[in-house]
């Protein structure tokens, strides 16, 4: 399926259908399973399977998969605090990763359980947030910049935070992601500041800009900003690449597009990782396994318009998608874009303060 003929309108945080994954990919042998139960519970975004993934990967091993849902990084956090339920494979966002290993959530990976390893980028196989790739493997990445509307444009392409910031071109038709990592991060990017700032006095320059900013802005929205720019409620959003290429490919006018911000943006992660206490442990190993074989990697990456950190899916692909610049933005954009990093639990207690502030003011 070219990534460009899709039919899916995806949502970083709404349910897909895929395609079915193809046969033939690199399995752990079924005795090491042998002595589990066949069964595993997933706990994952509800956006990041396609329709036959986890049949698919039950007709391949004989594990069933029981999948719950979670909305946010902080709901997954919550859920893990309390004691883990029953769940062995979660997907976190990477800056995630080491704040769950500090609570001692999470449980160091086999890799020799998972063989399929060999198809990484080694760009992903070592990541500040987990050196080494202990307790994480990358299951998708990607961007946060600007989505808009080709033809409410003005002067060229917003390629500023300052058109959603500090601007009235766009005054009434803007959307800014509701979360405070994102929010707060491009008020800091476009005042000149890292993305990450712990600083106070930085901090509540960025306070002021995103108040200051509310008498243009439409809404602050729930995960819903590339629908909104879809169904022309607004003409200029803050969101994900993959969400916005999603509405991209079946937009009938072809009228919308995504930049990142000459600020830079920001590059994200999310990953594989298992529960500490996780019940089906051998049944986890082996199901990150799967994901990672290069067919099944291929079709669910084209499916979900996400950059994969699979070097050998990725040769896979075709060529719509491995040179399309909103998934593989050139490595001048990239250098740019900062990560999100864990500030430490005193630091994201802050910023939730101010969050809440603007979202009051």
């Amino acid at each position: 399926m070219s990534i460009l003929n899709s039919n899916f309108r995806p949502n970083r945080r709404q349910l897909l259908k895929g395609t079915s994954v193809a046969i033939g990919i690199t399995l752990l042998p079924y005795k090491s399973m042998a002595a589990e139960e066949k069964k595993m519970n997933l706990y994952s975004w509800d956006s990041y399977l396609g329709e036959n993934t986890l049949a698919d990967f039950n007709a391949a091993t004989g594990v069933e998969v029981k999948l719950d849902l979670y909305g946010s990084n902080d709901e997954l956090f919550a859920k893990l605090k309390a004691g883990n339920p029953g769940y062995d494979v979660v997907i976190p966002s990477g800056n995630w990763i080491e704040r769950m290993v500090k609570a001692d959530m999470l449980t160091p990976l086999d890799h020799g359980k998972i063989p399929n390893i060999k198809n990484y980028d080694p760009a992903f196989m070592d990541e500040e947030f987990d050196p080494g790739r202990k307790y994480s493997l990358a299951y998708v990445w990607g961007t946060f910049g600007i989505g808009y509307r080709k033809s409410k444009a003005k002067n060229g392409a917003p390629d500023s935070w300052k058109a959603l910031l500090d601007s009235s071109d766009y005054d009434g038709r803007i959307s800014i992601q509701a979360d405070q990592e994102y929010a707060l991060g491009s008020a800091l990017q476009y005042l000149g500041y890292s993305w990450n700032s712990t600083n106070a006095t930085e901090l509540g320059k960025a306070k002021d800009l995103l108040i200051s900013a509310k008498k243009h802005i439409k809404l602050f929205a729930k995960d819903n900003g590339d629908s909104l720019l879809a169904s022309g409620d607004v003409d200029v959003c803050s969101d994900y690449s993959g969400d916005v290429l999603g509405q991209i490919n079946n937009d009938p006018s072809k009228d919308l597009d995504y930049t990142l911000p000459k600020e830079g943006g920001n590059r994200w992660q999310d990953t594989m990782a298992i529960a500490k206490g996780a019940p089906h442990p051998e049944n986890a190993h082996a199901y990150i396994n799967y994901i990672c074989d290069a067919d099944v990697n291929a079709k669910l990456l084209d499916t979900i318009h996400y950059p994969t950190p699979n070097a050998a899916a990725k040769a896979k692909m075709s060529d719509d998608y491995k040179n399309n610049p909103i998934i593989f933005p050139s490595a001048e954009q990239l250098k740019k874009a900062e990560p999100s990093k864990y500030l430490g639990e005193d630091a994201t207690a802050a910023r939730e303060e101010i969050w809440t502030a603007v979202q009051a003011a």
